[in-house]
């Protein structure tokens, strides 16, 4: 008798960092319990909230939430918003899928569902252990969620060299597989990206897939208190990409390329060319000449990927 291979763990663990959240709380919590994939576990930590976050999260925790809720207590001192979730990804244990989530958003009821079927379809064209992260559109509402528009559709396929330049990885949109997250755990971001940037860069430096959905998963509140926020207006990102100057995105540009050429043991060898040939280039020809190498290197919209090549050809 032919013994039936038993069916891959959907098991997803949720990472909450929670910050003087209290106002959106409960309407984020409620949008778990609504997925109609009900596999997960909710893994949270409160991050020095000054509200009653904490009090508010363990009334769910004890209630509808009973027996799906586990409070990271292992540091209790403010780590940040990048600091908070690297912990929680240390801290957990090892589990098929891991999802980012923010505690003022809501979900879809079937985006759990739509990123394990995306991510386990693209397993399937991958070998075995190939890091893997999904992430998707949303739709951008004010603070009462009230919809403004859709966040922009990728016009390229992402890769590492464009993760290099621009983030398209929204944490709250964010499944990683286990291989991702292996990645991730006991490696934080350096100090200039958050932890959806840094899981998304090291996700390709590695090899694996970048995974974007086109459907819209989530309802990402643009409000006073966004640690980041989404504008829909090209001319507002672009005044205030202007207002930062060259001079800040170069400087994580470049320090991502180093932080990741420390830790060469990951990297793929297309990664470990291109990082090092960035490395070297510090002349004006030089990084012409790395340009139409690598075309890739660029940003989603021409005006944006524009403005990125002439800072980065005239950079010190």
């Amino acid at each position: 008798m032919t013994q039936k291979r038993a069916e891959p763990s959907r098991h997803i663990a949720i990472l909450l960092s929670l910050y003087n959240g209290t106002a959106y709380l409960d309407a984020q919590l409620a949008s778990l319990l609504a997925q109609t994939h009900t596999d997960w576990t909710l893994y949270w930590r409160d991050d020095a909230s000054t509200d009653n976050s904490k009090s508010r999260m363990r009334a769910f925790a004890e209630g509808p939430g009973q027996g799906r809720c586990i409070e990271i207590t292992s540091r209790h001192e403010r780590l940040g918003v990048a600091g908070s979730y690297a912990h929680l990804l240390d801290a957990i244990p090892d589990t098929p899928y891991v999802a980012f989530a923010d505690q003022d958003d809501i979900w879809e009821p079937q985006k759990l569902e739509w990123a394990v079927n995306a991510t386990q379809d693209a397993a399937n064209h991958h070998p075995v252990g190939t890091p893997l992260l999904y992430c998707a559109r949303q739709y951008l509402t004010n603070a009462d969620l009230v919809i403004f528009q859709k966040s922009p559709p990728l016009r390229h396929k992402p890769d590492f060299p464009a993760s290099l330049t621009q983030n398209i990885a929204t944490g709250h949109t964010v499944l990683l597989n286990a291989a991702a997250h292996r990645l991730l755990r006991n490696n934080p971001p350096p100090p200039s990206i958050l932890h959806d940037w840094w899981a998304y860069l090291l996700t390709a430096a590695a090899g694996g897939d970048i995974i974007f959905d086109t459907r819209c998963v989530s309802y990402y509140r643009q409000h006073a208190h966004n640690t980041v926020g989404a504008t829909g207006s090209f001319i507002r990102r672009a005044w205030a990409a202007c207002r930062r100057g060259p001079r800040a995105f170069m400087t994580i540009f470049h320090a991502n390329v180093q932080h990741l050429l420390n830790q060469p043991e990951i990297l793929s060898a297309p990664t470990m060319r291109l990082l090092n040939d960035i490395a070297q280039a510090r002349t004006f020809p030089a990084r012409l000449r790395l340009l139409f190498r690598y075309p890739t290197l660029r940003r989603q919209r021409f005006s944006e990927n524009t403005v990125f090549r002439i800072w980065y050809l005239f950079s010190r």
